[in-house]
Formats: structure tokens, sequence, C-alpha cells
């Protein structure tokens, strides 16, 4: 029952992170868009948000999580 628990927690856990994760990626695509000169960094920054959400997404994939579940 407890190993249930946990991994009800980790999951939990992982769909917050997903939405963070998109949440903070479609922030700065927005702001990438409407610069008018966006600096290099500004692109890696949204680069390392979009591998980070997606990697997420994917490992939520292999879990089998979904927000119908919660």
């Amino acid at each position: 029952m407890r190993r249930k628990k946990y991994a009800t927690l980790a999951d939990q856990a992982l769909l917050d992170a997903v939405f963070q994760a998109e949440k903070d990626w479609k922030h700065l695509r927005r702001i990438v868009e409407n610069s008018i000169d966006p600096l290099l960094e500004s692109e890696q920054h949204l680069k390392l948000a979009e591998a980070k959400y997606m990697f997420l997404i994917k490992e939520a994939k292999i879990r089998k999580v979904s927000v119908l579940q919660y």
C-alpha cells in the first residue's frame, strides 16, 4: 500500500512539472517571437525549455500518467 501511495505522489509531481515546464516554454516562446532582434542566449533558453518539456512529456508517456487519472 505504501509503495502505491508514493507512486501516486510521484505521478502527481511529474504532472505538476509537465504543466510548469509547458507554461515556462510557452512564455519564453512568446517573448522570443515578439522580440525584434532576439539574443542568441534567449533562443538557447527557449530550446532548453522546449527540450525539458518534451522530456517530461515522454517520461509521462513511459509511466502511463494521464491528467484524467487525477
